[in-house]
């Protein structure tokens, strides 16, 4: 019964993206939705997308292992990434209507910059997308009862996931985002329902999570503590800002209003409900000590699935696999579009120039086909949690695109100059403390941050301190 559950849930979201189809004539409507999605669909389009696997599966089991202070990257810094967005960046990237974030940096700096950070920010989301493709490939395994090997359910997944985003694009997202976002509430709520009944409570279960020090969120007053738990932190929360999929749901916003408050209230309402996932597993702790103790160290991200296919009823089962695939699809789509709209506005136009619009959008869809063979062959490699996939995917935007974007946002004096050395301070000294040292004192991605800042300062500001001192030397 479970099977065949999964089966029509996946008939039906490739309907949707067929239908989705309908609404799309140009570019504009495959990547940002015509700019006309109202605040609920944005709020849902903001949740779903960062509601993934992650959360689920990966932020949940980290709980188990580390506590709080594990998870300070998602979804302490993943939500505040969002809700900055909205505060911050959303009211004047919308004004000035552009198709991809990549082109602001165009506009802003030009094309070596556009180029660089669009680079950068597709080669980001193979972590990302990998992770959505794994956790696929456990859901089919765990529901087939072994039938389907995770391998082959990823390769299934990769390619119900391409079926309905190549044609349906941002359109086929929303509208998938606002069913599977009422899914993810109801499915999840429901669940943690039946689990905290067996678990003895609510309370109990929290009761005994502070008694394990599973709270503890503060790092140790020690500078290596410090700089990480600050790494750690400032990965997802600035690192996630200078992404295409965050772009998008912004400008798919009706107007400027509506992208602000939908950033803002995704963002928050992710905040609260991705510690569902998290109460969920830690209730397994009680629940099935045994369980957690024979995964916890060899395959924690099957802690949560398993407990509810041997502890709940069918229905049950039923409305998590439900939320869990919600959350995978829409997170998986966005994040396989994202990508390949980036590559192709950003990269792949400058080089051949404007072959028009039909053209476009099927040069388009041809990159999302790529990108999703060039994911899957990454996921069936990679050898990581899906936690480590998906926090390791924004270092990379962290050292190269997040400097350029706020500095040409907020400082008029920033220039292609800056923006260039940014990238190139940032990215070189993350790669080389990653190869040499990376568990070090600092953490790469942080002392890559700061290098970019520090390019961005020298190379805004030289140019004028040059002249300057031409002049006191003229004088």
């Amino acid at each position: 019964m479970l099977i065949w559950f999964v089966i029509i849930y996946l008939i039906i979201a490739i309907g949707i993206g067929l239908y989705a189809a309908t609404k799309v004539h140009n570019a504009r409507d495959y990547v940002v939705a015509g700019r006309s999605l109202p605040l609920y669909m944005v709020t849902a389009t903001v949740f779903a997308t960062w509601f993934g696997s992650e959360t689920v599966l990966g932020t949940s089991t980290t709980f188990l292992q580390e506590g709080l202070h594990g998870i300070v990257a998602d979804p302490f810094g993943a939500s505040m990434c969002l809700i900055l967005v909205g505060l911050f960046f959303a009211r004047k990237l919308y004004r000035m209507n552009l198709l991809t974030i990549g082109d602001y940096y165009r506009i802003r700096y030009g094309r070596a910059v556009e180029t660089l950070t669009g680079i950068a920010i597709v080669v980001s989301y193979l972590g990302w997308v990998s992770a959505q493709i794994t956790a696929i490939g456990l859901v089919f395994s765990l529901v087939s009862q072994g039938q389907i090997t995770p391998h082959n359910g990823m390769l299934i997944g990769s390619a119900i996931v391409l079926i309905y985003t190549i044609f349906g694009g941002m359109w086929s997202i929303a509208l998938h985002d606002f069913l599977q976002m009422n899914i993810i509430l109801i499915g999840m709520l429901y669940i943690a329902w039946i689990i905290s009944g067996d678990a003895g409570g609510v309370s109990n279960v929290i009761a005994h999570a502070n008694a394990e020090g599973k709270f503890a969120f503060w790092p140790k007053l020690s500078l290596p503590d410090v700089l990480a738990f600050i790494g750690a932190w400032v990965t997802m929360m600035f690192g996630s800002i200078p992404q295409q999929d965050v772009f998008q749901r912004i400008m798919s916003a009706k107007n400027e209003r509506v992208a602000v408050q939908g950033s803002v209230l995704g963002g928050s309402m992710y905040f609260l409900f991705a510690f569902i996932p998290i109460f969920l597993a830690y209730s397994t702790n009680l629940i099935d000590p045994n369980l957690v103790k024979s995964l916890i160290n060899a395959q924690p991200q099957h802690i949560l699935p398993e407990m509810i296919l041997h502890h709940t009823p069918i229905f049950a089962q039923i409305m998590f696999f439900g939320a869990l695939l919600s959350s995978i699809l829409s997170t998986a789509s966005a994040a396989l579009l994202a990508p390949s709209i980036t590559f192709t506005e950003n990269v792949i136009k400058p080089l051949i120039g404007d072959w028009g619009e039909r053209h476009l959008l099927l040069v388009m869809r041809s990159i999302v086909v790529i990108f999703a063979g060039v994911v899957a062959a990454y996921a069936l490699s990679a050898n990581t949690t899906i936690f480590n996939m998906v926090e390791n995917a924004y270092k990379i935007t962290l050292v190269t695109a997040f400097v350029p974007l706020t500095a040409g946002i907020y400082w008029k004096r920033a220039n292609n100059q800056g923006a260039l050395l940014a990238i190139i301070a940032g990215a070189s000294s993350w790669v080389w403390l990653e190869t040499t040292q990376p568990d070090g004192l600092w953490p790469p991605q942080l002392f890559g941050l700061l290098m970019s800042v520090a390019g961005m300062i020298l190379g805004s500001l030289l140019p004028n301190l040059m002249s300057k001192q031409d002049i006191q030397s003229g004088l």
